[in-house]
């Protein structure tokens, strides 16, 4: 097996397709993990880093942020989680070399697959104003143009700080201290582009905006799991063995998708003899084919029906609610043949879903972003909250809200101060903590960034990892954006598309990953992560870094704030004391975010601790009512032209977020390539477009339509009048304005688009 990186981008002209498959995982899924280990990091090194990988004193996984178990498997990964450990602990290596030898404009005319596989950022690189290529730069001198940079502004809020998920919570405290010392709440994350609908959702209605179950309310309690908008085979793999493990006990699962996946049939568990040589786990009792767009209009459905049936939890609804007679007035008002057109589901379909609710003693809803990024995403998940509320699902085991999160820990980024709109009370404990002015004003989300950079009202934007370019939306718009920003700062791992969307001027700082040793002034070094269940735990790299000149995220934060601020700060922030030893980071975050109290014991113990969550602790509830918030809802159905269809935003199998893996989707049948859209055969009829057409996928919107060229169509059981096809390929579809009411969230998932032939 080789550990060189390709040098010539891939031919699409040899995509395969073939019927897609009915189960996930599997041996497959083990012989393709390993694979792409051994490829990428040859054997000593791919075998050393998964036996530490997602263990209580290994590393967290770099990919997504399903919890571990209390008793880790000796194997605690998944197919894409050994791919991500591969991608980062590849020998692969991008230095001044390779710069040199590729121009931006080289690099901007790759694809996102071949960037990433390029290999690991060896040293600071700097671009500056008119250069074609990227040379090397020292820290200090790469400190000293972002430091002066800063200070050239005509006011703070013309920088913009922006967050990735996979940020551990310490650099992420650190980072919003930075910028808010700095004096502003311009810290976009990855969250805005995802579950920030949810956050937004769950705080209206019980107070906190995270979910309220564990895993063992899943894998111990729930009689009845509802899967909505999610596809957890490709997503977050290692839930299906939870699942699968609830299903095996007697729990009932329902699935509620626009697509059928593979991972949401059957799973063939790798670690079990069932799922070697056996036919598997039968995961779903019944799959719902839901329209895209249409779960307000199904949750709203169900709630009329099990009202009208008698199946309310009274005296939870009288105790802990508020709201309850205006929703059931609302409901009472439903147009069912709204109904039918929005989720496209027969009546009998929904009764059998009701009956599945009334007989179940406990209920979980689980979601992902096929809720999050819609139009109507934060009044869908308002729903499903009413949905708990009417039977008593809050507060009891095995049952409530599950948002499943993507990124790593999105989750703790969110909870150590990284959002635009903090409240009040967490800017008031770090004014009392450092002694610093926080600044009340809110800042710019990721949606209203991109606007500030496209009308010139941003100066320095720096990015603490992740792949702003790829995972956001209007891709020309956000390009143009980013270009025209004077200074850009990317601080990364690998190669991707922001770096070859270079601003003005632009930096590109290397950091260290999971998997790496952190050996600072006081030590070694551990950071600590949140998981999707409010879990926070250790995390501890093993691995030698992929270059000396690497630094981690705190160190850079660090270093960074000591050359703009001054060694200790204008308040004496010790900013040197923080990057020398993490455990002087986190004694502060336990003074300013409440739950860490203890931090440094607590994380010390196996597993970590749970943070508080009072609907699911107590059944008590934040909100300015002091009782859960029942919702009224206004159900929009999305009603298509003639010759049109709804298209959503989907990642493939060898995909994790921007990161693109490989070039294989082999649960949908998908071979050797990406510009594929996904149509239900009856909607192809109709069109009068054949099976394995080449077309341009356009959407249409107010201020004009946008393309994006040459792709192949794939006739797929989708519901009838939606495709499907790959991000970040179809990014350039979605509308900047196209977004989520209340959160802002780019509607990646509801964009309608015509078909046309492709150019000859």
């Amino acid at each position: 097996m080789t550990t060189r990186a390709p040098k010539d981008e891939h031919d699409e002209a040899g995509l395969r397709v073939s019927p897609p498959q009915a189960s996930a995982a599997g041996v497959p899924g083990v012989v393709h993990g390993l694979k792409d280990v051994l490829e990428q990091a040859g054997v000593r090194r791919g075998v050393k880093t998964l036996r530490v990988l997602n263990q209580q004193h290994g590393f967290d996984c770099p990919g997504c942020a399903w919890p571990e178990p209390g008793k880790p498997h000796l194997a605690e990964f998944c197919e894409n989680g050994a791919k991500a450990v591969a991608e980062e602990a590849t020998v692969r290596r991008v230095d001044a070399a390779f710069f040199a030898e590729h121009s931006i404009a080289d690099l901007a005319g790759r694809s996102d697959h071949w960037l990433g596989q390029q290999g690991r950022l060896t040293e600071p690189m700097l671009r500056e104003a008119g250069d074609t290529h990227y040379r090397p730069i020292g820290w200090d001198r790469a400190f000293d143009v972002i430091a002066d940079a800063l200070h050239g502004l005509a006011g703070p809020d013309k920088a913009v700080f922006y967050t990735s998920g996979r940020t551990s919570n310490e650099a992420a405290f650190l980072y919003q201290l930075f910028a808010r010392t700095l004096g502003t709440n311009n810290l976009p994350d990855c969250s805005n582009m995802c579950h920030e609908s949810s956050g937004a959702a769950l705080s209206e209605t019980i107070g906190v905006g995270k979910g309220s179950v564990s895993l063992t309310d899943i894998t111990d309690h729930a009689d009845l799991i509802v899967v909505v908008g999610q596809n957890p085979g490709t997503n977050h793999p290692r839930m299906l063995t939870a699942l699968e493990q609830a299903k095996r006990r007697g729990a009932r699962i329902v699935a509620v998708n626009p697509l059928p996946e593979a991972g949401l049939h059957t799973f063939k568990n790798p670690q079990t003899v069932r799922g070697v040589v056996g036919r598997g786990t039968l995961l779903s009792d019944h799959y719902l084919q839901i329209r895209l767009g249409g779960d307000l209009a199904f949750f709203q459905a169900v709630n009329r029906m099990l009202v009208d049936a008698g199946a309310v939890d009274h005296a939870f609804v009288d105790q802990y609610t508020t709201g309850f007679d205006d929703a059931v007035a609302a409901w009472r008002k439903l147009d069912w043949d709204d109904v039918a057109t929005a989720t496209g589901l027969p009546r009998e379909a929904l009764e059998a879903f009701v009956e599945e609710v009334r007989t179940a003693g406990s209920v979980i809803v689980c979601w992902a972003m096929g809720l999050t990024q819609h139009k109507k995403a934060v009044p869908t998940i308002r729903e499903i909250v009413n949905f708990l509320l009417l039977r008593g699902n809050i507060g009891r085991p095995g049952a409530g809200a599950c948002p499943v999160r993507g990124h790593s820990n999105v989750q703790g980024d969110r909870t150590m101060g990284i959002w635009e709109k903090p409240p009040a009370a967490f800017l008031d404990a770090l004014e009392a903590e450092f002694g610093i002015t926080a600044p009340r004003r809110p800042g710019h989300d990721t949606v209203d960034t991109i606007r500030a950079m496209r009308d010139g009202r941003v100066g320095v934007f720096m990015a603490m990892g992740g792949n702003f370019a790829a995972a956001t939306p209007d891709s020309e718009v956000t390009a143009a954006a980013l270009r025209a920003v004077p200074l850009t700062v990317h601080v990364s791992t690998k190669l991707n598309r922001s770096h070859a969307l270079a601003g003005q001027r632009s930096i590109i700082l290397p950091c260290l990953g999971r998997t790496e040793r952190d050996v600072q002034a006081g030590g070694e070094q551990f950071v600590t992560v949140e998981d999707s269940m409010s879990v926070v735990h250790a995390s501890r790299g093993t691995l030698r870094p992929a270059s000396d000149q690497l630094r981690s995220e705190v160190a850079i934060i660090c270093g960074l704030a000591q050359r703009v601020f001054g060694p200790s700060g204008p308040d004496g922030i010790p900013w040197a004391s923080f990057a020398a030893d993490y455990s002087a980071v986190r004694a502060r975050i336990a003074r300013v975010v409440p739950g860490f109290d203890d931090y440094e014991e607590r994380v010390a113990v196996p597993g970590g601790f749970v943070l508080p969550h009072p609907p699911r602790d107590s059944r008590s509830f934040p909100t300015a009512s002091g009782k859960a918030q029942f919702s009224v809802n206004e159900l929009e159905v999305l009603r298509v032209p003639p010759g049109r269809l709804i298209l959503q935003t989907v990642r493939s199998h060898d995909q994790f977020n921007t990161t693109i893996y490989g070039l294989d989707d082999r649960y949908r049948g998908i071979r050797d390539g990406r510009r594929v859209v996904f149509v239900n055969p009856a909607d192809l009829e109709a069109l009068g477009i054949a099976d394995g057409a080449m077309v341009d996928l356009v959407s249409e919107w107010s201020d004009g339509d946008r393309r994006a060229s040459s792709f192949r169509v794939v006739a797929y059981p989708t519901a009838p009048g939606c495709a499907a096809a790959y991000f970040p390929e179809t990014n350039v579809l979605v509308p900047l304005d196209h977004t989520a009411e209340v959160s802002n969230t780019p509607a990646s998932k509801s964009v309608v688009i015509r078909l046309e032939p492709a150019a000859a």
